[in-house]
């Protein structure tokens, strides 16, 4: 399989991470990596950018060599009806728009309620990513999670920190194998990413290769490994 992008990553600007923008794109460059994508934490991650910050991402270059250079933004879903954390005026001119649950920014419910918080997140059009949908601590309902991603044409993530022994999401693997499962029942794509906080983790997505061949997960559902059908899924290159 041919691992051509990154999507998932953060710098120094989302308050706990480690490298520049810089540093962070010449290791993707030197990793081989076609497109890497920069993504802040929302502003509602304590440490993370102002919603000015995200705006400001117009003066930045989009290539770096031969590497396309994305620029976007990890939101944080808030609540059940799925409310992120920034206006849909500042989503629109994201690249690229990845949606997550945090413990500092939501409170898990029930099954029902995480799920619901998902699948209202997946209406808002400018949201093309569910980034790890893994923990226990906020269990949600697979079956639902992966129809809706088909209906609404959202990418869902296999993150390859969640299933690090140094992450501290639970049960991110016999998760991810149950959604995988239902991926390939209906024909859902994913996509992996790194979530580098650190260089060096940058293009790292070995445990996620691991995992999707253990389930033999087939790769033409995989997106890393067809660049151009990922601007089928992205704001970029839409305006």
């Amino acid at each position: 399989m041919k691992d051509k992008m990154d999507l998932h990553t953060h710098t120094i600007a989302s308050g706990h991470a480690y490298n520049t923008r810089n540093e962070m794109i010449q290791v993707a460059y030197k990793r081989g990596m076609e497109i890497f994508a920069i993504t802040e934490h929302g502003p509602a991650m304590p440490g993370s950018c102002h919603e000015i910050y995200f705006v400001n991402y117009r003066v930045l270059p989009r290539k770096y060599e031969t590497m396309t250079v994305l620029y976007g933004v990890e939101l944080n879903i808030m609540d059940y009806e799925g409310n992120v954390d920034l206006p849909e005026s500042v989503l629109k001119q994201m690249d690229i728009t990845l949606a997550s649950i945090h413990p500092p920014c939501f409170v898990s419910g029930s099954i029902h309620e995480n799920t619901t918080a998902y699948l209202k997140a997946m209406e808002n059009p400018y949201i093309n990513i569910i980034a790890h949908p893994d923990d226990s601590r906020f269990p949600v309902d697979y079956e639902l999670l992966v129809k809706a991603a088909r209906d609404y044409h959202v990418l869902l993530e296999v993150n390859n920190t969640s299933l690090s022994p140094k992450g501290y999401r639970q049960n991110a693997r016999e998760n991810y194998t149950e959604m995988l499962k239902k991926c390939m029942k209906y024909q859902v794509p994913i996509v992996m990413d790194s979530d580098a906080h650190v260089d060096c983790m940058v293009g790292e997505h070995t445990l996620a290769v691991e995992l999707l061949e253990s389930v033999e997960f087939p790769e033409e559902l995989i997106i890393n490994s067809h660049s151009e059908k990922l601007y089928n899924y992205i704001n970029y290159g839409t305006a």
